[in-house]
């Protein structure tokens, strides 16, 4: 549970500041710039994972905005998509990125939103400024793991996949088996380890 903070009357953030929220899909990324108070957000969209667009499109808010173009950039996203390596480039290019845990973002309680309903950008763009100006508990900065210990839980989360899928295909083998040679006294062990195999006696 996050833990509520009192609302700061002033932001940290430096004053010509470029406030950046991504809304992540498999295809495609929403960009959202905010354009001033009561202004619907600037919302570009990309092609997923197409790094020199977004940068493209930073340099173009910020010529947009009339903010010079060594203006510093904060950002945010959902963590948990795509891993955090677009956190790594985020500030690979000087930008304060915000990987933002899904499970403790402020919902409204009269109306709360499935767990499987994803923010929209200007939503994302509304709290990115709000915990800037000290809202703390709009919600919670996940730690970012180091690239050895993500590619520890890539390799957990494969796994855990290739389970079920092993099962599957042992069992389409089991079933047709039998059409090769159906008069064939046939012996199937669960290929589990790389010393046993899958043995056939006619």
């Amino acid at each position: 549970m996050t833990t509520p903070t009192t609302r700061t009357e002033h932001s940290n953030t430096p004053a010509g500041t470029l406030f950046m929220a991504f809304e992540l899909s498999d295809k495609t990324w929403k960009l959202g710039f905010p354009t001033g108070h009561g202004h619907k957000p600037r919302e570009r969209t990309v092609t997923a994972r197409d790094q020199a667009r977004v940068l493209d499109e930073i340099a173009s808010a910020k010529r947009r905005l009339k903010l010079p173009e060594t203006a510093p950039v904060v950002s945010c996203y959902e963590a948990g998509r795509d891993g955090f390596w677009l956190h790594r480039f985020l500030q690979g290019h000087g930008i304060t990125n915000h990987g933002v845990e899904s499970s403790a973002i402020e919902v409204n309680r009269r109306r709360r939103r499935a767990k499987s309903d994803g923010l929209d950008v200007r939503k994302w763009v509304t709290m990115l400024i709000r915990y800037h100006q000290g809202e703390r508990q709009v919600w919670r900065v996940v730690k970012v793991p180091s690239v050895e210990a993500e590619d520890q839980r890539h390799l957990h989360r494969d796994l855990e996949t290739l389970k079920p899928e092993r099962a599957s295909s042992t069992t389409r083998i089991k079933d047709f088996l039998p059409f090769v040679n159906p008069n064939s006294s046939i012996f199937y062990p669960i290929c589990t380890t790389g010393s046993q195999r899958i043995r056939l006696a006619s």
